[in-house]
């Protein structure tokens, strides 16, 4: 049986993806190809890579977000991704391959230009991760074999599609639970609840495509930027799905 695995992007709420990831594993459920988007295809690659979730957490965790960014000015874009590329080239190679992945990653971005989705699975893994995060305005965009690339969760936030054809069961992973109860009080929360709502809206169309979705409910608590909260957060992706497991194992028994 090959289980595919689909993983929303979210900002530091993607840290839960790791907190799910270690729950399968600890369930038995061995995962056949993961196609991911934003933080879930970083969490996706470095789990393909080899990385066991605990190491991936204690990475980001080492981690400062403002060591690796810095401004730039004049271009589009007000930071720029070289640090963080460099920290891939580190623990990931800066030749890696997705044929070179233990499991089969897809990672998804936006092609500015046509305005579509755009799919990598084969060649270099560096530059289409890179791009798949990279928030327009905020960051400048990857430019890769001719193509603008930005943040694929733009168009498609929880990327389904490459699982179509290649799994018998489809599993997404949607870390950015809509928070009816927020109170938005200043212009920096308007833009995340902003942004936030827009994109749930393309997330929606594809949770009837999956075989189980999955969505803790805990992640309303923590902000996109609630870096420093990632215990927590890897710890509420860790208990919903092991209080999810009856569900992942009828699903997978089933077929």
């Amino acid at each position: 049986m090959r289980i595919g695995l689909a993983l929303s992007g979210g900002g530091a709420r993607g840290i839960a993806h790791l907190g799910v990831l270690k729950a399968l594993d600890e369930q038995g459920i061995n995962i056949s190809i993961i196609s991911g988007v934003s933080s879930g295809a970083i969490a996706g690659v470095f789990y393909g890579y080899g990385y066991a979730p605990d190491e991936i957490l204690k990475l980001i965790k080492e981690l400062s977000v403002f060591q690796v960014v810095r401004p730039v000015f004049g271009k589009p874009g007000l930071l720029h991704l070289e640090e963080v590329e460099k920290l891939y080239h580190k623990y990931l190679g800066p030749h890696l391959k997705f044929e070179d992945l233990k499991i089969p990653v897809v990672v998804s971005a936006t092609e500015m230009n046509e305005g579509v989705t755009a799919y990598f699975s084969s060649g270099e893994v560096i530059k289409p991760l890179l791009a798949s995060s990279a928030v327009p305005i905020l960051y400048q965009p990857i430019h890769l074999n001719g193509k603008i690339l930005s943040d694929g969760g733009l168009l498609n936030n929880l990327p389904v599609e490459p699982l179509f054809r290649n799994c018998d069961v489809k599993i997404a992973v949607h870390v950015n639970p809509i928070n009816h109860q927020a109170q938005v009080t200043s212009i920096r929360g308007m833009v995340e609840r902003t942004a936030m709502l827009a994109i749930n809206s393309n997330v929606k169309l594809r949770i009837n495509q999956c075989d189980l979705f999955l969505e803790p409910q805990g992640l309303k608590a923590f902000r996109l930027t609630s870096f420093r909260k990632a215990d927590e957060i890897f710890e509420v992706g860790y208990r919903y799905a092991m209080d999810m497991e009856r569900h992942i194992r009828k699903l997978v028994n089933e077929i």
